[in-house]
């Protein structure tokens, strides 16, 4: 399927951000570090926010760096906090990996539910369910392995299409699919970030203000017959943002003017499924 003008454009845009981002020769561990950590609490605190969970995003980091409890906050939004930083930090040990299997994506749903709903946590559901406020019915669930072998084998095959288009048109698969009673946006998202991290692009971050349009878009891909241009347009839209946010943070942080060389490191990917450090300070 063809991707439109406006959609090519901004593909474009991001792609010159990512090149100016990558040479840049004083990114050190500590700054690498911080950044990880920024993005790992905005990644746990909007994909529980977009579900429901009412903790705030600095309430999420205390949770999952500190350890501290919120009053006022049930069990469940503490525990929807910790796990999904655990699934956050599992897709990190997956970015070497040549292969992202189906284990891989249950271990992923099995940290998001767990201690929530062990009963269904890393397994497929096995039930016919409905998706609130849709039209569109989920496959039968006999259906599920097959589909999800199959959604694998596109997620893992190389080929000339864009990184945002393909990861886009994969989340969109996958949260039609609906494998699982519950955690699949969560899930979704966490595989989408992992794409989207595999190759140098900033994780994917839906803030609660962008809940509507992120749910429209796949609700048209659903009841369209598959229609993809609104869920790439977001995608494509949402990495834009962060990755100009992330831009202007380094130009701060290091300066415009620095001279700059070409690298083959990238600030993302460099040894960061062996540095799992927490730094504080770096907050939003």
């Amino acid at each position: 399927m063809s991707i439109n003008e406006d959609i090519t454009l901004k593909l474009q845009k991001i792609d010159v951000f990512k090149e100016d981002i990558s040479r840049y020769k004083s990114i050190d561990n500590n700054l690498l570090n911080k950044l990880k950590d920024f993005y790992r609490v905005s990644s746990v605190y909007s994909t529980n926010a977009i579900e429901g969970n009412t903790l705030t995003e600095s309430e999420t980091k205390v949770i999952i760096e500190d350890g501290i409890t919120i009053g006022g906050k049930t069990v469940r939004e503490h525990l929807e906090a910790i796990n999904s930083a655990k699934a956050y930090d599992f897709i990190y040990t997956l970015l070497s990996s040549d292969r992202i299997t189906e284990d891989n994506i249950l271990q992923i749903h099995k940290l998001v539910l767990s201690g929530i709903d062990d009963k269904n946590a890393g397994k497929y559901r096995q039930e016919a369910v409905f998706i609130s406020g849709r039209e569109y019915a989920p496959p039968p669930y006999k259906k599920v392995p097959e589909l999800i072998n199959m959604f694998i084998e596109k997620l893992n095959k190389h080929e000339n299409e864009h990184v945002i288009i393909k990861a886009a048109d994969l989340h969109a698969e996958f949260e039609s699919i609906h494998p699982f009673m519950d955690g699949n946006g969560r899930t979704g998202r966490f595989i989408l970030s992992l794409e989207l991290i595999k190759n140098s692009y900033p994780p994917f971050i839906v803030y609660p203000v962008k809940r509507l349009d992120y749910i429209n878009a796949l609700r048209v891909y659903n009841n369209m017959k598959n229609y993809i241009t609104e869920i790439r347009n977001f995608v494509a839209e949402n990495i834009y943002e962060t990755i100009k946010d992330l831009k202007r943070f380094l130009d701060n942080a290091i300066g415009k003017n620095e001279s700059i060389i070409n690298t083959q490191e990238d600030v993302f990917t460099k040894d960061l499924n062996n540095r799992l450090n927490k730094s504080k300070g770096f907050k939003r």
